[in-house]
């Protein structure tokens, strides 16, 4: 049916023609009483993009149809577009064979080779120059962050003994400690070597299966276990007498057998220098046992504990015992005022295989090192010396003795009223400090391992560099007088004009970005500080 007239046809039905143009029926009768059609209605424009039908592209008339307010709109198919086909291969060759390409392919190359021997030679120039890494020290888990002794398992515990242990395990990993020491917890009677029984726990402290769940606990967070297998802790002479040194090592050696396969993963001994010097054949079946225990992942340790207070024969000892750690009070008794030239005698013969400690089980706490100890400035020390910081139980809070070696631990820092509201806040205080330093300790390979370089030295001030290879050094400085200030002139070939204060163990505050002058530097007394540097090459 042709309703205009205009040459388009659409082959549909009388009464389909409403469904498919709506506006048709409306202007039907309209159209019928007009003989031509007005071909201004018929547009042979393009229609808009938005317009076009979905179907087209059929070939079909139909296809090419739109409607817009009853307007049909017709689009007109362009003439074919001529196609720009380019060169044939021939062609193609023909050209490509010309003197004037020959020549530009053949610079082209030539300037891609030249360009990437240029880059080859440079790589290597760089790497050659480039400062080589050092080499990381061979390192055991005892190496990695401080000790922490717990001589009376109930003092710290409380009442349920190694059960209320295994539950203070998460405690101690906030303290970033990688080892405890635990014990003597063996049966034992003061000063009667029979009743000795060095693979039997005291009932009271706990059962065997305790201890394999302690150390179960432990393990999975990272914490190794160290029993303390001193025969007579509780007598006078540590190995009851000097007749009965070797048949007591015997069962030392036992013993130590019986535990590592239990899976702890170390013991400590008192009074190493005695059975050293008694009975050497047991003694070295005793470091050979325990080596026979180390596994290929996770060395076992064997610890010595000594008086001695010499450096040098501190030196001796550690060579003749051939422990791999040495606790000794050689910096108990130079705290302070001597305290440099004894690291550096030690340091000197031992490296970084160290072992530092200020207190212990048998001497108490480090609040009876004096009167008007700092404790900040003691555990900053011990914490950044190079080898392993051993601690005793409650250092981190200032725990003091009173009348006893052995004090309950403080667990609850809440404040209870305002007698003790101090002392709780200097306690907090305390233990932020310590959990700040020892985490520095653990991540920074300067403090882990680094080489230790003496800057200052007095009867009243310290200070050292802490450095290893590209990463960020450190420096330490103290002043252990109660009264005045002093003023440090740290000069060194490594040492910048100036470093940034990481740690005080003043109450003052400073600026997070506080940079302090190393050619003046001014402590307040009793104040320590860590300074941080970059690397420069």
């Amino acid at each position: 049916m042709c309703l205009w007239g205009c040459g388009v046809c659409l082959d549909l039905p009388q009464n389909e023609l409403p469904r498919f143009f709506p506006d048709i029926s409306t202007n039907a009768g309209r159209m019928s009483n007009n003989a031509e059609v007005d071909m201004k209605d018929v547009e042979l424009n393009e229609v808009d993009p938005e317009r076009q039908p979905m179907t087209a592209g059929n070939g079909d008339a139909s296809s090419a149809l739109a409607v817009t307010n009853g307007i049909v709109k017709v689009k007109i198919p362009d003439e074919q577009e001529s196609k720009f086909t380019g060169l044939s291969k021939e062609e193609l060759l023909k050209v490509a064979g010309t003197p004037g390409w020959v020549r530009a392919r053949w610079i082209l190359l030539i300037f891609f080779w030249l360009g990437w021997l240029g880059m080859l030679a440079g790589a290597i120039v760089i790497i050659v120059q480039a400062p080589r890494c050092k080499p990381l020290p061979e390192m055991n888990w005892w190496d990695f962050g401080p000790l922490y002794q717990i001589g009376d398992v109930q003092a710290f515990a409380g009442p349920s003994g190694l059960k209320g242990l295994e539950a203070k395990v998460g405690a101690l990993g906030q303290l970033k400690v990688k080892g405890m020491i635990v014990g003597p917890i063996h049966v034992s009677t003061a000063d009667q070597s029979d009743a000795l029984n060095l693979t039997e726990i005291t009932p009271s402290v706990g059962s065997l299966s305790d201890l394999e769940a302690l150390i179960s606990a432990a393990h999975k967070k990272s914490i190794s276990v160290v029993l303390d297998l001193t025969p007579n802790y509780k007598g006078t002479e540590l190995w009851f007498s000097n007749n009965s040194v070797a048949s007591v090592a015997e069962k030392v050696k036992d013993a130590t057998d019986y535990w590592l396969k239990k899976g702890v993963d170390g013991i400590l001994l008192y009074g190493v220098e005695q059975v050293a010097t008694g009975a050497p054949l047991i003694w070295a079946s005793i470091r050979e046992t325990v080596s026979n225990h180390t596994e290929e992942e996770k060395k076992k340790v064997l610890i010595g504990v000594i008086e001695e207070m010499h450096p040098e024969k501190v030196n001796r000892l550690l060579n003749r015992t051939a422990v791999d750690l040495l606790f000794s009070d050689v910096l108990r008794d130079k705290y302070g005022a001597e305290i440099g030239p004894v690291v550096e005698t030690l340091y000197s013969h031992n490296g970084a295989k160290l072992a530092w400690n200020l207190d212990n089980r048998v001497q108490g706490h480090l609040t009876n090192l004096s009167d008007s100890v700092n404790i900040k400035m003691a555990q900053l020390l011990l914490l950044t010396l190079p080898g392993t910081p051993v601690f005793n139980y409650g250092d981190e809070i200032g725990l003091k003795d009173e009348n006893t070696f052995s004090p309950a631990m403080i667990w609850d820092l809440s404040d209870t009223n305002e007698t003790t509201k101090t002392e709780v806040e200097r306690s907090k205080s305390l233990r932020t400090f310590f959990v700040t330093v020892s985490d520095l300790r653990g991540k920074e390979r300067s403090l882990l391992h680094g080489d230790y370089v003496p800057l200052y030295s007095t009867s009243t001030a310290l200070a050292y560099l802490r450095a290893w290879d590209q990463s960020e050094r450190y420096i330490v400085a103290f002043n252990w007088s109660p009264t005045e200030q002093v003023t440090l002139e740290l000069k060194h070939e490594m040492l910048p004009e100036k470093a940034m204060l990481v740690v005080n163990t003043s109450e003052e505050k400073v600026d997070h970005d506080h940079f302090m002058t190393l050619g003046k530097l001014e402590l307040k007394p009793q104040q320590a500080v860590l300074l941080k540097f970059p690397y420069v090459a």
